[in-house]
């Protein structure tokens, strides 16, 4: 009697555990049970900003907004979004275990993250350069020879600049910003002499600086990358749903507006205008919406 007591729990818990490993991995019946969707968003990325206060905007963050208007359909309830600040090092995690469920900063999605995490169809892929003193004399990688360069900690950036330093057969000392601000205070205080990452990231903090005209983005692309939302793996209607969401906002046109007034307008919070109109790649993305890796992109 004794043991079938145990095997009858040891049932019980095997039932409730795999309740609830089905629905950590099964998002649409999370956010439709709890009325609640946690949203990763970043503090100094161009896709995905603080205004303070708890205030998250950006393109990526408002692509989000729109993406859970269309899962509260889904979910046939109005969700309540938990805006969750992510850094480079702890995004994979936090969605992973849960914490998020949607993060739409700007994460590049590359095969090594594919193992980790699922990521939603490309909405921007962003082009790696290298920004510096406007009287730098710097005009391209084989510049940075003797140099400091900055780039953020946890990013692929860090992967393409040794990448480079090997291929050009160039020596440059790397500091590490803990995110994108940092890393461009390192290059606007003159502790390094660039900064290694996305154009778009560039683009923003410059025009976000003190003085916009003592900087300018130089050089070749250095590596093409895809940008997208993340989300838990294994989740295939979760997956759908956000996927089918772009998707409208693709073919209704409204994506191409957030595009236009979050690069080619005046944002908050300096009224400044980043100026950074839609590359041939990104057009691509969003005529042949895709999921593919950054190393589909950079073939040679």
């Amino acid at each position: 009697f004794f043991m079938k007591k145990q095997l009858l729990a040891l049932a019980i818990t095997a039932i409730a555990t795999s309740g609830a490993f089905a629905q950590a991995t099964d998002t649409l019946a999370k956010i439709k049970s709890s009325g609640n969707i946690s949203l990763g968003v970043r503090d100094s990325s161009a896709l995905s900003f603080t205004l303070g206060n708890g205030k998250y905007v950006g393109f990526h963050t408002e692509m989000a907004e729109r993406i859970v208007d269309d899962l509260s359909k889904t979910a046939g309830k109005p969700l309540k979004i938990t805006y969750t600040p992510v850094t480079s090092q702890n995004r994979i995690p936090l969605v992973q275990n849960g914490t998020v469920d949607l993060e739409c900063g700007s994460t590049t999605n590359d095969t090594a993250r594919q193992k980790e995490v699922a990521f939603a169809i490309t909405t921007y892929v962003e082009e790696v350069r290298i920004a510096t003193r406007a009287n730098s004399g710097i005009t391209g990688i084989k510049d940075l020879n003797g140099k400091t360069v900055s780039t953020t900690t946890g990013t692929t950036s860090v992967q393409t600049l040794r990448r480079n330093e090997r291929a050009n057969n160039i020596d440059f000392k790397e500091v590490m910003g803990k995110d994108h601000a940092d890393s461009f205070l390192l290059l606007e205080s003159g502790r390094a002499d660039a900064f290694v990452m996305d154009g778009s990231i560039l683009a923003a903090n410059i025009s976000k600086s003190k003085n916009p005209a003592d900087f300018k983005i130089v050089g070749e692309v250095l590596s093409v990358e895809p940008i997208a939302c993340m989300i838990r793996k294994d989740d295939p209607a979760f997956k759908t749903a956000v996927d089918n969401s772009i998707k409208r906002q693709i073919a209704d046109g409204s994506l191409l507006k957030l595009y236009d007034r979050w690069f080619m307008q005046p944002i908050p919070p300096a009224n400044v205008k980043i100026g950074l109109p839609m590359s041939e790649a990104t057009k691509a993305a969003w005529a042949n919406p895709n999921d593919k890796p950054k190393e589909a992109f950079n073939t040679k």
